[in-house]
């Protein structure tokens, strides 16, 4: 520990003598400084021992010395040495009673004693404790890196709360605590989520403080990565602010983790280029191959319904320019840190502008995915009500196949490239292949080349109607509504069955096109139901 007042105290070779304010001599001393100046203030950076013979001070006058003592205070002075036998054989009691007054700590330092050697004693002591801290933190960086190639980060974890006296959390990339030391640190590290994803958003390495909630502990934040996405955070709580030895502790273990999270890219950029190779099988029809090659890494995922999860993004020019916006990116991670978290096997490969992932039907990933498509339509529709410009987040698309087996595996591929390509030209963040068979064709009609093709289609008519002699539109559809009974469709319209016959001859020639033909009933159908949704 650094020196004291106390330690200088009891220092046998000092003699120094307290005189004033002896309860406050366990503060620590930052440095000596000698000055006969009547106002050393502005010289002072707070915790210094002051060494003084009263050359320039009216040490006898009460006031002077109250305002004296009251400005070292002010400037943080931790401590007062006045040299008697030099300009007053003892200390004066105005100095005393200011010093009192004040909770000033007050030395009275010998004749024989020079300030020299005080200014000696606080340094030697000070590089003492220095060479300490540096012993320490070599010792701990031993330590650590033990525990990281015994025991992996949790071992990492354990190492740096001993050390620092506090607690460690590791978070991954979506800000999810992973794991803590001690085990009771997990509540703690789980209130700090929002802080965590605050300090994601900053290109890395970043790091933040957060003050002591409610009389907790002096938290540290640090982010993960060598490159400007962090891939993961440290946390790391105490009841006070590290000193030297925790410092190094902490530096050692960020540079371990980081060691080790960009280990772990690499074996992940291996895993993908396997994940490749076992997706084509699967799409040319190969499900045994794509076993075998699989192995235990993707094997249980392959022996379960599966869904196939096609997303794609058009931000890729930013992307590369930032990988920290690359919408991609951020979902691969997501849906890897869920499964990882569950315990599943995810397949995640990255295929031009486009990313392909295999997961668990019903499990973590899928769930994650569908989280964060839900999160970036929410994104979207607040900036939509306050009429701000969508962020690159908006720019992603995902289709969700069905569930599958193996040997369905193609299947599920065109599955998920439909409902990708009814997520873009409905304006939808995700759609699950599910909602297309349960849901109705008639929202796809709202497609431009539909309405071009129907407008296309029912000119003619429109144009005959225009002219006043006859309501043809209105005739076929209540024809075609009534599954041609004429009847029922007169009716409707108001007319005798005669001159909705006529006018259905008309609408025969006037198209072209014989309704007797069902393709031709069913494009005139479709066409009258595009133009009715504008």
């Amino acid at each position: 520990m650094p020196p004291t007042l106390a330690s200088l105290v009891h220092h046998p070779a000092l003699k120094l003598t307290v005189r004033a304010d002896e309860d406050r001599l366990d503060v620590p001393v930052r440095w000596a400084h000698v000055s006969e100046l009547a106002d050393p203030v502005p010289y002072m950076e707070g915790g210094e021992l002051l060494l003084v013979t009263a050359l320039k001070l009216d040490a006898e006058d009460p006031e002077a010395m109250r305002r004296y003592v009251k400005r070292l205070v002010g400037a943080g002075v931790v401590g007062l040495g006045f040299a008697i036998g030099v300009n007053y054989e003892e200390i004066p009691k105005a100095l005393v009673d200011a010093a009192e007054e004040e909770g000033l700590p007050l030395l009275e330092v010998p004749r024989r004693t020079p300030f020299l050697a005080i200014s000696k004693a606080v340094s030697a002591a000070i590089a003492a404790d220095q060479y300490r801290a540096v012993t320490a933190g070599f010792a701990a960086q031993r330590e650590l890196t033990k525990q990281a190639l015994t025991a992996g980060p949790e071992g990492v974890l354990s190492a740096l709360a001993a050390q620092v006296d506090g607690w460690a959390a590791l978070y991954d990339v979506s800000g999810t605590v992973v794991a803590t030391a001690p085990e009771w640190a997990g509540r703690r590290a789980a209130r700090l989520t929002a802080e965590v994803e605050r300090l994601r958003e900053r290109p890395a390495p970043a790091s933040s403080v957060v003050g002591p909630p409610d009389n907790e502990d002096r938290v540290e934040l640090h982010s993960l990565g060598t490159e400007r996405r962090a891939r993961a955070a440290l946390a790391v709580g105490t009841a006070a602010a590290l000193g030297t030895a925790e410092r190094y502790a902490l530096h050692s273990a960020i540079a371990l983790l980081t060691l080790t999270t960009e280990r772990s890219r690499s074996l992940h950029a291996a895993q993908q280029r396997l994940g490749a190779a076992v997706l084509r099988m699967l799409l040319a029809g190969e499900p045994d191959h794509a076993r075998a090659v699989a192995g235990h890494l993707y094997g249980g995922l392959l022996d379960a319904p599966f869904r196939m999860i096609v997303a794609e993004s058009v931000s890729s020019a930013r992307a590369a320019a930032d990988p920290a916006a690359d919408p991609l990116g951020v979902l691969a991670e997501i849906v890897e840190s869920a499964a990882a978290r569950a315990g599943e096997a995810v397949l995640v490969v990255p295929e031009g502008e486009q990313l392909i992932a295999l997961a668990a039907d019903g499990g973590a990933a899928v769930a994650a995915c569908g989280e964060y498509a839900a999160g970036v339509e929410a994104a979207r529709s607040d900036a939509a009500t306050a009429r701000e410009p969508a962020g690159d987040e908006d720019e992603i698309v995902v289709g969700l196949s069905a569930p599958v087996g193996p040997i369905a595996a193609a299947a599920a591929y065109k599955q998920a490239e439909q409902a990708l390509s009814v997520a873009r030209r409905r304006g939808r963040v995700c759609v699950a292949h599910e909602q297309l068979a349960s849901g109705s064709v008639l929202p796809l009609l709202a497609d431009d080349a539909v309405k071009a093709f129907a407008d296309g289609l029912l000119r003619p008519l429109y144009e005959h109607d225009a002219t006043g002699r006859g309501d043809l539109v209105a005739s076929l559809r209540a024809w075609l509504s009534r599954h041609g009974q004429w009847d029922a469709a007169a009716a409707d319209l108001g007319v005798h069955r005669h001159t909705l016959r006529y006018r259905m001859r008309r609408v025969e020639e006037i198209l072209g096109r014989s309704l007797d033909d069902p393709d031709a009933r069913m494009e005139l159908w479709l066409a009258l139901k595009a133009t009715s949704t504008e």
